[in-house]
């Protein structure tokens, strides 16, 4: 059979898999069509790629575990959603219609989901594909539903920006997108609808006058940028996260009151403690070891990890349920939180504090000498919080330097916690996940909300500790439901494919490094490259692409592992404050066991966990990516004064456009655009994730320590641009692939492979370069 897609001999194309579908309608799934095709181990996560493009194109439509052919819906149109009605429901017109040919065109009422899926949220403005149906009303006319398959193009008449007053009146705006840096807008006096000079404002695009710089018009004044807490209110509106709860959410949660005994088993007795981030202001989980009596477990422990009962307040289908599903997790900036939850739920009645009552879900966990947990039961509890500890308290204590809180804990708490974590730890060597720590660097701000420092926290074996206990209490959640089968969320982590792990192997021949993987795709295979390394120059470049050649991780109501933590099953359960995955795992459990109010409905099926899974990882990315960009907004103020000055670091990141440099002082991320490399033309060569002079042979790799001067710092936008001051190392001989290629820089023929002009002379300015300097867990995953 015919290689396709990068697949092995005899890997089946796709209009054989679509063969089996339409010859197969509604019984097939992913785990039909490994069986019919004999495909196993890592051929399964190639299968599963060929699907997800197959649903991307519309060929096939996936329901739950099934696929069919897309065919055998309704028939479907690309549409223009035009206006809301009367009830705010948005209405659609076809995109192309023929009124002479086909009569009037349908006016489409949007159906609008409960729990909608990632990619299909429309508004005014926006193209959209339709699935459509056809409802007769009597006498009236038929009635056009339309259900979004996709959305096509967003709307994209209204950017985000700061508002700059001019003393004529009016003004400009700079947007805050980094990739719009330095195409402002003019505001007119008519068209600024009184905003002050600061303003974050939303603008609509109007038609310029074909000279100077286009033109807006204000439409929404969101706030003001000279304000503590600014900087996130950007990445807030820019990525529409919700930070309003509705009235109704607030009553609820006002009117909620303290968990009591009824219903639960008490604790309040077991001496379990949260030990967290010295700021943190919620403290949703809390543990506890003891070393275990019973005779046949000689050596073992028994370890408790209780988590805040937030299912008791946060009942299905509650405006405080609806809330924290649209917000889907809490996003977490330098100088607020958004939370999931409000306040009084989140900081209040469900934060383990000390001393004080509060419901919970525990399980007990059972773990032996060699570490490998043997049994494990979940209770709902009333517990009592023993002690509230930082991770820096906590290890000081374990290292011989206790304090006043700590000092009467050590012996009783904290050493038996240390004890059994050693235990685990055991048998996590044993599984051998994924070993990739890179550094996590923290913003530290003054009181006016500007950035006072950038620091690396020492990772701490509190932090693993923590990180330890709440991964093996996420396993037992999946092991209880699975075994009870109930549908739920799984925290998945797809293996690399075949073309990353591909690129990783033409990589690694670059460093003269043998990579040979037999049998099953397993974490230890890019643990042993990692170890080779260790120590080396070649360390932190190894590191970043072993970590770009992996897979990212999200939520899904099918099981397919987690690779990086090599478990065949993982569920989040450890955090149902800041996570919705966690609060509907609770909820199956406390349905699955019979632990009382607030389980999960019994509509909810794996198809609709699906629907809200898929919404959440969207979410969940949404999150990450404000974070980070609020993140690099404040290192750019921070280093806007610093213009001109020399600074160290490694790049970050190779492409077309140039290299990205991560500072080593502050982790600030800028580019050096590749015309300003030099008086040469740069190839980009794939491989090595490098841009390699074809004329030179200077190289500029990724991982390479370079020193950059800062010549631009873009605040408003998070964006720096460098020049590279170091010189390239020199391409291996007989390696260089130039070829035919487009030369990266050039502008047009011969002209641009010389540089010169008609006449010969050399136009390019080449740089002088300057010396070369020599030289990454989160619970829970």
């Amino acid at each position: 059979m015919k290689k396709k897609h990068g697949a092995t001999d005899g890997f089946p194309d796709k209009e054989s898999i679509v063969a089996f579908i339409k010859a197969n309608p509604r019984e097939a799934g992913t785990r039909e069509l490994a069986r019919h095709f004999g495909l196993k181990n890592e051929s399964r996560a190639v299968l599963r790629r060929i699907l997800r493009e197959l649903t991307d194109e519309g060929v096939i439509v996936k329901q739950g575990k099934r696929v069919h052919d897309a065919r055998d819906h309704p028939p479907t149109l690309v549409a223009d959603v035009t206006k809301t009605d009367s009830d705010g429901d948005l209405i659609a017109v076809p995109a192309e219609w023929a009124e002479d040919i086909d009569g009037p065109a349908p006016v489409i009422h949007i159906h609008t989901p409960r729990r909608p899926k990632p990619g299909t949220v429309a508004g005014v403005g926006e193209r959209v594909l339709l699935r459509l149906e056809k409802r007769e009303r009597g006498e009236r006319a038929a009635l056009y539903i339309g259900r979004v398959i996709k959305v096509l193009e967003k709307a994209r008449n209204r950017v985000l920006g700061i508002f700059r007053a001019s003393p004529q009146g009016g003004g400009r705006m700079i947007p805050v997108d980094k990739k719009q840096a330095g195409r402002e807008l003019a505001i007119s006096a008519a068209d600024s609808a009184d905003a002050q000079d600061g303003d974050l404002v939303s603008v609509e695009l109007i038609r310029g006058r074909g000279y100077g710089l286009p033109s807006g018009r204000v439409r929404e004044r969101l706030g003001s940028m000279k304000t503590e807490k600014a900087i996130s209110l950007i990445a807030i509106h820019a990525h529409e996260i919700p930070q309003e709860f509705s009235r109704a959410a607030i009553d609820e949660a006002e009117a909620a009151k303290v968990a009591t005994l009824k219903g639960r088993e008490d604790w309040r007795d077991v001496p379990l403690i949260t030990i967290d981030p010295p700021d943190a202001k919620d403290h949703d989980d809390a543990v506890h070891a003891t070393p275990d009596t019973d005779p046949a477990n000689k050596g073992g422990f028994i370890v408790n990890v209780a988590i805040a009962d937030v299912a008791y307040y946060v009942r299905p289908d509650s405006a405080l349920d609806r809330e924290a599903l649209k917000r889907g997790n809490s996003v977490y900036f330098p100088d607020r939180v958004v939370p999931m939850l409000p306040e009084r739920i989140s900081n209040d009645l469900c934060s383990l504090k000390p001393n004080e009552p509060r419901g919970a879900i525990a399980v007990r966990m059972i773990i032996g000498a060699d570490g490998v947990k043997r049994s494990h039961s979940f209770h709902r509890i009333l517990m009592r919080s023993a002690a509230k500890l930082s991770y820096a308290q906590a290890q000081a204590a374990r290292d011989g330097r206790p304090d006043d809180t700590t000092g009467p804990l050590l012996q009783s708490i904290i050493a038996p916690l240390y004890t059994a974590y050693r235990l685990m730890k055991r048998a996590r060597d044993a599984r051998d996940p994924l070993e990739l720590e890179l550094p996590e660097r923290k913003i530290l701000l003054k009181p006016d909300g500007t950035v006072d420092r950038v620091t690396t926290p020492e990772r701490l074996d509190a932090h693993r500790l923590i990180e330890e206990f709440m991964i093996l209490a996420n396993v037992a959640a999946a092991e209880t439901l699975e075994k009870k089968t109930l549908p739920l969320i799984y925290r998945v982590h797809d293996q690399p494919t075949q073309e990353k792990v591909h690129n990783l192997y033409e990589f690694l021949i670059t460093l003269d490094m043998p990579f040979t993987k037999s049998g099953a795709l397993r974490p230890a295979v890019f643990n042993r490259i990692l170890a080779q390394v260790k120590g080396r120059d070649t360390e932190s470049l190894v590191n970043e692409v072993v970590l770009r050649s992996q897979a990212q991780a999200e939520y899904a109501s099918e099981n397919y592992g987690h690779f990086g933590l090599n478990l065949r099953r993982y569920a989040h359960f450890t955090s149902p404050i800041r996570r919705y995955a966690d609060l509907i795992v609770h909820r199956a459990l406390i349905r699955a066991l019979g632990l009382g109010d607030g389980a999960l409905p019994e509509h909810e099926t794996l198809e609709t966990l699906g629907e809200v899974a898929a919404a959440i990882s969207l979410t969940e990315r949404r999150a990450m990516k404000a974070e980070r960009e609020t993140t690099d907004r404040l290192i750019a103020h921070f280093l806007a004064d610093r213009v001109g000055a020399v600074f160290e670091g490694r790049i970050s990141g190779v492409t077309k456009a140039g290299l990205f440099v991560k500072l080593n002082e502050t982790g600030a991320d800028g580019l050096i655009p590749v015309r300003t490399l030099g008086g040469e033309f740069y190839h980009f060569d794939e491989t090595r994730h490098a841009l390699i002079g074809t004329r030179s042979g200077a190289m500029h790799r990724l991982g390479d320590v370079v020193e950059v001067r800062l010549v631009e710092a873009a605040p408003v936008a998070g964006a720096l641009r460098f020049e590279l001051l170091s010189e390239g190392t020199k391409a291996p001989r007989g390696k260089r692939e130039f070829g035919s290629r487009k030369h990266i820089g050039s502008k047009r023929g011969a002209k641009a492979k010389t540089g010169r002009g008609p006449k010969g002379k050399d136009k390019s300015k080449a740089r002088k370069p300057g010396k070369t300097k020599p030289g990454k867990g989160k619970r829970g995953k």
